[in-house]
C-alpha cells in the first residue's frame, strides 16, 4: 500500500514503485537535456553550473558531475539568500550500507545517466546487485520532492541501511537545529525557513554546526523488489503558510505529482509549438522552444517580501540580477503571455506596484530593499503599453485593461513633464538624481556610442534630461500612443481615443522629419534643439520601423543598411552599432557592437510589419543559427552575442534573449 507523506522541507517515506515512462511525453523527450545542469559547486557563490527550478521557487538544483557524484542532486541553490548561493554541494545525499556496514553501491562507478526535462531531473545508477533511479520534481512554489527507487536485481534478499546527510555547508549564517523529527534550516540573512522532516519513519538524527545525518530504518528487498524513499525539500517565506504547505504534501503522492507535471509541461510545449511560424516547421525549432521555455522557467520567482507579485529575473545565474527590471519585465511579459497569462500579468504588476504618484516607475526592484536598494535614479524606455496590449490580445481580459489604463496614462504623461526639456513634444532620456550615468542607464543602452558626448540638463526637481532627443524613445512613445488609443477604444473612452490618435499623428510627423537622414538612409538622435543629427548609426534606428512610424520609402532605404554585411548584416545580424563604425567593439563592447536580442527582434519584426518577410526571415535564420549554442543541447541562452564570430557574451540563462527568440519563432 502507498504510505501518505506529510511534509516539511524534507519529508521521507516509503511507497510502492509505479514507473512513468517518458515515451508518453514525446515533446519532453525530444527537448530533454536542453540545458546543462551538471557541475560541482565548490563555494557558495559558485557560478560555474546552472540550476533547475519550477513553479517560481526561490531555490534550485542540479546534477553533480561524474567525478563528484553522490546519490543526491547538487544544491539547493538558495535565492532566498542575497544574490543566490549554494547551500552545499548536495544537502540531501543518500548513503546505502549493507549488513556488514560496507557501501552497497559505489556511486561514481555505477552512474548510468543523468537527464533533465522541463518537468523534472532524473539520474540512474546500477551495479551487479542494485538498480537505483532518483527523480526530483517541484510540488509547489515552496517544495520539491526527491524520490529514490531502489530495485534488488539479484535472486537473493538484500538488507540495506539508508542514511541521509548534508555536510560541507558553504554559508556561515546558516543554522541547523532539530525539532522533534525535523531538521530545521534557518539563516540570519533571510526570513525564509527550511525543514527536513522524515515521516512514517523514526530516524536517528544527529546535528552539528555544519552538518546533519539521519539514519533510517533498514530496507529489506526481496528478489526483484523495488522500494522507494521520498524526500521533500521546502524553503518558504513567512508570508506563506507552512501548515497549509504541509497539508498539501500530506495528500500528494510522488507518481501523481510527476505525471501531472509531465502532462502540464508536455501540453505547454505542444501549445507553443503549434504557434510556430510556418518557416520554423522543423523539429529543431520545437526543441529550441523547449529550451527557451525552460530558460524562462528557471528565472521565474513567486512574490516574496518586497516583490509583491511574481515575475522573472533577468538571470538567476548572475549575482546582480536577482530582482525585476522595468524594460526587462515588459519584454518578459510579452513572451510569457504565450503560455502563462497570469504570470505575464503579475510581471507587469510587480513594477507598477512601485509606481509613484507622478507616474514614474523605478528602473529595478528587489525582494529585500534593505540589502539591495531599489533604483529610483532612472526608469527605462516606455514599453509597458505594448506589453499590456499583447497580454490583452492573448486573454481578451477587459478588466486587466481597466486596471492598467490609468497607470499607463500616468506613466506616459510623466515623460512629457519630466523628460521634455524644451517642451517641444519630443522627449529625452534622463535621470532623477542629475547624474549623467543614470541618464544613460535610462536608455537601457548604458555605454552606447551615441551618448559619448552627452551632457545632463536640469528640467526641475528630480527631473533631468540628456542634451539630446532620442529617436528610439520617441518611437516608443509613438507606439504607446497607438496602444493607448486601442485600449481607450476597447474601454469605450471615445474622446480619449481621439486624443491619442491626434497626438500620434503629430508625433509621427516630427519623428519622420527631425530624426531622418536621407543621405545615409537611417534614423539618428539629434541635439536637443533638433537641428543637428548625432551621426552614430546604431540599433536605435530599428525602432522607427518596429513602431511603424517610418514611411515605406524610408524603410526601403533602411533595409539596404540592414542587409549590408559591412554594416548590420553581420554573421550574427543586427548589432547595436554599425560594423563599419570606428568605435565598433564586437566583443566586450556591451552596447558598442554586440548583438542584443531585443534590438535584433525590433529590427526583424519591423521588417515583417512593412511586408519584407523574406528579408526578415533571412536575418532571423542567421540570428538563430549563428549565435553560439542557441540550437545546441546543453548550451545556455546568453545576454548578448559577438556579431562577427557568434560567441556568447555576458550573463548566462538570460530571460530577455529567450523571450525575443520565442517572439521570433511564434506567430504574432
Amino acid at each position: 500500500m502507498r504510505k501518505k507523506h506529510i511534509l516539511s522541507i524534507l519529508s521521507l517515506f516509503f511507497i510502492i514503485q509505479y514507473g512513468w515512462s517518458q515515451k508518453g511525453f514525446p515533446v519532453l523527450e525530444s527537448s530533454k537535456n536542453s540545458l546543462n545542469y551538471k557541475g560541482n559547486p565548490k563555494k557558495a557563490a559558485d557560478r560555474e553550473s546552472l540550476a533547475f527550478s519550477d513553479k517560481g521557487t526561490w531555490f534550485a538544483f542540479g546534477f553533480l558531475d561524474a567525478s563528484n557524484i553522490q546519490a543526491g542532486f547538487s544544491g539547493p541553490f538558495l535565492m532566498t539568500e542575497q544574490n543566490g548561493v549554494w547551500l552545499s554541494p548536495s544537502f540531501v545525499s543518500l548513503q546505502l550500507n549493507d549488513e556488514n556496514k560496507r557501501e552497497a553501491i559505489n556511486w561514481k562507478n555505477s552512474l548510468v545517466n543523468q537527464n533533465s526535462y522541463n518537468s523534472h531531473l532524473e539520474q540512474q545508477f546500477k551495479n551487479e546487485k542494485l538498480a537505483i533511479k532518483q527523480q526530483l520534481v517541484f510540488l509547489s512554489s515552496h517544495t520539491a520532492l526527491q524520490r529514490t527507487s531502489i530495485t534488488n536485481t539479484t535472486a537473493k534478499t538484500i538488507t540495506l541501511y539508508p542514511t541521509y546527510s548534508g555536510s560541507s555547508i558553504f554559508i556561515e549564517n546558516i543554522q541547523l537545529s532539530k525539532e522533534d523529527k525535523d531538521v530545521k534550516v534557518t539563516s540570519s540573512k533571510s526570513t525564509a525557513t527550511g525543514y527536513i522532516q522524515f515521516l512514517n519513519a523514526n530516524p536517528t538524527i544527529e546535528i552539528t554546526k555544519e552538518a546533519y545525518t539521519a539514519q533510517l530504518e533498514k530496507l529489506i528487498l526481496q528478489p526483484n523488489e523495488t522500494k522507494e524513499i521520498v524526500v521533500s525539500q521546502t524553503f518558504i517565506f513567512p508570508q506563506y503558510s507552512w501548515e497549509k504547505e504541509k497539508a498539501t504534501i500530506a495528500k500528494t503522492t510522488f507518481n501523481t505529482l510527476l505525471n501531472r507535471t509531465q502532462k502540464e509541461k508536455e501540453n505547454q510545449l505542444a501549445q507553443l509549438i503549434a504557434k510556430k511560424k510556418a518557416v520554423y516547421k522543423e523539429a529543431v525549432y520545437s526543441d529550441l522552444i523547449g529550451k527557451l521555455a525552460l530558460t524562462l522557467q528557471n528565472n521565474t520567482r513567486i512574490a516574496a517580501e518586497g516583490l509583491k507579485h511574481g515575475g522573472l529575473f533577468p538571470s538567476y545565474n548572475y549575482e546582480w540580477f536577482h530582482g525585476f527590471w522595468a524594460w526587462d519585465s515588459w519584454k518578459h511579459a510579452v513572451a510569457v503571455a504565450n503560455y502563462d497569462s497570469e504570470l505575464a500579468k503579475n510581471q507587469m504588476r510587480a513594477l507598477f506596484d512601485y509606481q509613484e504618484s507622478n507616474g514614474f516607475i523605478p528602473d529595478c526592484v528587489y525582494r529585500n530593499n534593505q540589502i539591495e536598494e531599489n533604483n529610483y535614479r532612472n526608469t527605462k524606455a516606455p514599453l509597458a503599453a505594448w506589453a499590456i496590449w499583447k497580454i490583452y490580445e492573448k486573454t481578451k481580459d477587459v478588466n486587466f485593461l481597466k486596471e492598467f489604463y490609468p497607470k499607463l496614462k500616468l506613466y506616459h504623461n510623466w515623460w512629457y513633464i519630466d523628460r521634455d526639456h524644451d517642451q517641444d513634444g519630443l522627449c529625452e532620456f534622463g535621470s532623477t538624481d542629475g547624474t549623467l550615468i543614470a541618464g544613460k542607464w535610462e536608455s537601457g543602452m548604458d555605454n552606447a556610442v551615441r551618448f559619448d558626448d552627452s551632457k545632463i540638463l536640469k528640467n526641475g526637481e528630480k527631473a533631468y534630461s540628456l542634451d539630446q532627443e532620442s529617436v528610439d524613445l520617441n518611437s516608443f512613445l509613438y507606439a504607446e500612443k497607438n496602444y493607448l488609443n486601442k485600449m481607450a477604444q476597447v474601454l469605450k473612452l471615445t474622446e480619449e481615443a481621439k486624443k491619442w490618435q491626434k497626438e500620434s499623428v503629430a508625433l509621427k510627423a516630427k519623428i519622420q522629419t527631425q530624426f531622418w537622414d536621407p543621405a545615409t538612409g537611417w534614423y539618428y538622435d539629434t541635439t536637443i534643439d533638433g537641428k543637428t543629427l548625432v551621426k552614430v548609426m546604431g540599433c536605435e534606428g530599428y525602432l522607427p520601423i518596429w513602431a511603424e512610424v517610418a514611411t515605406q520609402e524610408q524603410v526601403k532605404s533602411m533595409k539596404v543598411n540592414m542587409l549590408n554585411p559591412a554594416i548590420f548584416n553581420t554573421f550574427v545580424p543586427l548589432p547595436t552599432l554599425a560594423a563599419n563604425h570606428p568605435k565598433f567593439k564586437p566583443e566586450g563592447g556591451y552596447w558598442r557592437g554586440p548583438v542584443w536580442l531585443d534590438q535584433s527582434y525590433f529590427g526583424i519584426n519591423g521588417l515583417e510589419k512593412y511586408g519584407y518577410n523574406t528579408d526578415a526571415n533571412l536575418l532571423a535564420h542567421k540570428l538563430i543559427h549563428n549565435a553560439e549554442g542557441v540550437l545546441d543541447k546543453g548550451t545556455s541562452i546568453r545576454e548578448n552575442y559577438q556579431p562577427i564570430t557568434g560567441k556568447g557574451l555576458e550573463a548566462y540563462n538570460f530571460s530577455w534573449s529567450a523571450s525575443h527568440y520565442l517572439m521570433i519563432l511564434l506567430k504574432n
